[in-house]
């Protein structure tokens, strides 16, 4: 029997073990994606303690509380940090099979050094363990990024945000590479007519200007773009139920954007119509400047009335959707494909019932002009696990080209989530190391191995430009 979390952790041959050990753990690591907050990074701050760097803003952590019957006081509550650490460690042993199991005692293992499993009866030792750890300079944000043998984090950031920790960031000469990514959700977010209203608001205020129409509204929003794109970004990220492609006229969504200052109530249809106009611009501007386009499809947000209420959105209220995606998707892309602006895009589903769907998708807009330009994204949120990993993994392989896939992503908010991609790495090396053994693939170690190199790192650094 092999032991739990030990150096061949998730590789089951020699072959994969080899692939892992002697290609995929050293390459850097390029997390393209992250919600990460810039300002601490910037501020290089210190966790007060190892609830605060783990637990505040985990809704995974969250739901698997709450159904472990956990009291909200001690999720999102005013208990103390001790004790909603032990309340974590109650609910640990109960997540067996879940990946939080995996998650938990590998962070545990890769950041502390602790071999320990977190349980109630070893929730105190551990927590002043991690806590007193947490005080030296060795885990400040900015070097728990950097002796993980992180290169490139990518932040999530709104086009209203200055940019300005990003800033003091190059300015600082940090040696990770901390770049925006541009995501206009709230810019199109017609479902809501009074908070599209303030944001317009606020964007006066940002681009000095008065925005009366749809063109001045236009206008604001690509000074914004360009003005990312100073700061270095090369990537916008979309968080959406689907990629919106209604057909509309330019005098229409004039129309609808002076509904929107006025206060108007906007039909099911104009929604739509403005969305599919917004999207549409933004790819454009995407194109012109040589960025990489992402659009994350099909979470059904804020399910729970009464807990969004409470508690706001971003809580541990969503689930996986089943929104249709394939027209539209074609739709969108064939309209920018058409005009050739369509820009180099990873698309990331929730269902995995459309992982086929999306893995056929990307090979219908391949030109030839890039390697993998279209990319079907790794598995994402309720799928980054063993068994959605291999599902994204095998759906590429069978549609497309694994061997040009860019790579993990954490798309988390924690410090301590670098370990996913090692998550990742073993489970490829170990698809890959059993189809060798088993004849399917030839014995050629080393091409093989650089295929895992290139996936791990080499296919992101050339696919961003990074």
């Amino acid at each position: 029997m092999k032991s739990f979390l030990d150096q061949d952790f998730l590789l089951n041959t020699k072959t994969a073990q080899r692939l892992y050990h002697e290609y995929a753990a050293q390459q850097p690591i390029i997390d393209y994606h992250c919600h990460l907050p810039p300002d601490q990074i910037a501020d290089d701050i210190n966790f007060e303690n190892i609830t605060r760097i783990w637990l505040y803003g985990d809704h995974y952590k969250w739901r698997a509380m709450r159904a472990n019957g956990v009291n909200e006081a001690y999720i999102t509550g005013n208990k103390t940090d001790e004790e909603k650490f032990i309340k974590w460690a109650e609910t640990v042993p109960y997540t067996l099979r879940n990946p939080l199991y995996h998650w938990t005692h590998l962070e545990l293992q890769r950041y502390f050094g602790i071999t320990e499993l977190l349980s109630p009866s070893s929730a105190r030792k551990i927590y002043a363990e991690c806590n007193e750890k947490l005080q030296s300079p060795e885990f400040s944000v900015r070097n728990l990024l950097k002796n993980k043998n992180i290169e490139v984090v990518g932040t999530t950031d709104d086009p209203l945000d200055n940019l300005a920790h990003h800033q003091k960031l190059k300015q600082d000469n940090y040696a990770v590479k901390v770049l925006p990514a541009y995501r206009p959700d709230k810019a199109m977010n017609a479902d809501d007519v009074a908070g599209l209203n303030k944001y317009i608001d606020q964007m006066e205020f940002v681009t000095n200007t008065s925005i009366s129409d749809i063109d001045g509204y236009l206008s604001a929003l690509k000074a914004r773009h360009d003005y990312f794109a100073a700061n270095g970004c090369k990537l916008s990220d979309h968080g959406l139920e689907q990629i919106y492609a209604e057909d509309y006229t330019d005098a229409e969504i004039a129309i609808i954007f002076n509904k929107i200052r006025n206060n108007g109530a906007l039909l099911p249809l104009e929604i739509l119509k403005f969305k599919s106009a917004m999207l549409y611009h933004f790819a454009i501007w995407d194109h012109e400047k040589g960025w990489v386009q992402q659009f994350h499809l099909g979470a059904l947000r804020n399910n729970n009335a009464r807990a969004l209420a409470n508690l706001g959105p971003d809580t541990g209220w969503d689930s996986i959707g089943d929104f249709t995606q394939g027209r539209s998707l074609s739709k969108f892309f064939n309209r920018l494909d058409t005009t050739n602006q369509l820009a180099k895009t990873i698309i990331y589903n929730l269902n995995p019932a459309d992982n086929e769907l999306f893995a056929a998708m990307v090979g219908n807009y391949n030109d030839g002009s890039v390697a993998g330009k279209m990319q079907f994204g790794s598995a994402w949120w309720f799928l980054d696990q063993k068994d959605g990993m291999i599902k994204q993994m095998n759906a590429l392989s069978n549609m497309g080209l694994l061997s040009r896939m860019v790579g993990m992503l954490t798309d988390s908010r924690s410090f301590m989530s670098f370990p996913r991609h090692e998550y990742f790495r073993r489970l490829l090396c170990n698809l890959l190391g059993d189809d060798m053994e088993n004849g399917e693939l030839p014995d050629d170690i080393a091409w093989t191995g650089k295929i895992v190199s290139d996936i791990c790192y080499f296919n992101a650094k050339n696919y961003f430009d990074f």
